[in-house]
């Protein structure tokens, strides 16, 4: 006689509760945000200040991607302590708004991961 299927186990993703459903929505929005900023930040405001002897672009985007990162790595907790994930998953998805184009490929795992698409 066979068992049921745990839905810990199962292939197939569960179904998304509302309350996930939206920590993922709200994760997905502050990563891509952050990610574009940090891409302005590196490739537009840096060179700005440091080649062109132009600090006004840092001086605005420097402190609005710090203030963002902060928002994610809020948004990246309540999706952590939502989805029960493990702590060294938390601080890797943590990372990745520090790294160009890495909160875009976490943004778009976790989606994958969680959704199933």
């Amino acid at each position: 006689m066979t068992s049921p299927a745990d839905p810990a186990t199962s292939a197939t993703p569960q179904p998304l509760t509302p309350a996930v459903r939206g920590a993922l929505t709200r994760y997905r929005v502050i990563a891509y945000i952050v990610g574009v900023m940090l891409l302005v930040l590196l490739f537009v405001a840096m060179p700005l200040k440091y080649l062109a002897d132009d600090p006004s672009a840092m001086d605005v985007v420097g402190p609005l991607h710090g203030f963002l990162y902060v928002i994610y790595l809020l948004g990246t907790f309540d999706l952590f302590r939502r989805v029960r994930w493990s702590l060294p998953r938390l601080v890797l998805m943590a990372l990745a708004g520090t790294i160009p184009f890495l909160s875009f490929y976490a943004e778009r795992k976790t989606t994958h991961e969680l959704v199933g698409r």
